[in-house]
């Protein structure tokens, strides 16, 4: 069974990448995203408990090219011991999430930043800089309808803890119900969990990010 969160996170951030459309299988989509490091991705549909052993296995062991990723919604340490040979999996759990847009306004920028906003090719982007030019934070949001998937979040070291980041998350937010979505999606660090869940976001399942670097003997 596919979830749709699944689904949603899926359609907005091939917008967001520029990837290809996603090709639907039987266990989920495959997505070709055209990276020396990320040529394809293979993202599983179920979630949590309805995520299956077999199901893993068997498009983990069809993977036969270094650079192709596999996400599936369950913990690491699950995940890891159902890959075979020649799978990196990231230790770090990530986490898919998602939240009801309330429509509230924009927050004020904050004092001694400068931002600026632009849309193109369907996806929203948010750029702050210090008073100097430099970089301090940024983000992006891809709406597909009723829903968005809010992506690349980020702010610099520096910068932190200043407000920056609820700043760019509640500024996409906005951008992204002007635009008719009413849920947004996203798949987070456990460092970016935080803040969002303080946005109100809510953890809808684990995911695990595995890459495939080739197996030994070029088998």
């Amino acid at each position: 069974m596919v979830n749709k969160i699944v689904r949603a996170w899926v359609d907005g951030w091939v917008v967001s990448r520029g990837a290809a459309p996603p090709v639907v299988e039987p266990w989920g989509y495959t997505v070709d995203v055209g990276q020396a490091e990320h040529v394809t991705r293979h993202v599983l549909g179920a979630t949590g408990d309805e995520v299956e052993e077999a199901t893993v296995r068997k498009v983990a062991d069809a993977v036969t090219g270094a650079g192709v990723w596999l996400k599936v919604f369950a913990e690491p340490s699950a995940v890891g011991p159902w890959l075979g040979d020649g799978w990196w999996v990231d230790p770090e759990p990530a986490f898919l999430m998602s939240t009801r847009f309330t429509g509230e306004p924009a927050a004020p920028v904050p004092d001694g930043y400068r931002v600026r906003v632009w849309s193109r090719g369907g996806v929203t982007r948010v750029l702050v800089t210090a008073a100097d030019g430099s970089w301090a934070a940024r983000g992006q949001i891809a709406p597909t309808g009723a829903t968005a998937v809010a992506d690349q979040i980020e702010t610099a070291p520096a910068h932190r803890r200043r407000g920056l980041g609820r700043f760019v998350m509640h500024t996409l937010a906005r951008a992204a119900v002007d635009r008719g979505a009413e849920t947004g999606v996203l798949g987070a660090t456990p460092e970016g969990r935080a803040l969002y869940e303080s946005l109100g976001w809510r953890v809808d399942a684990g995911l695990t990010s595995a890459k495939f670097t080739g197996r030994a003997g070029g088998e």
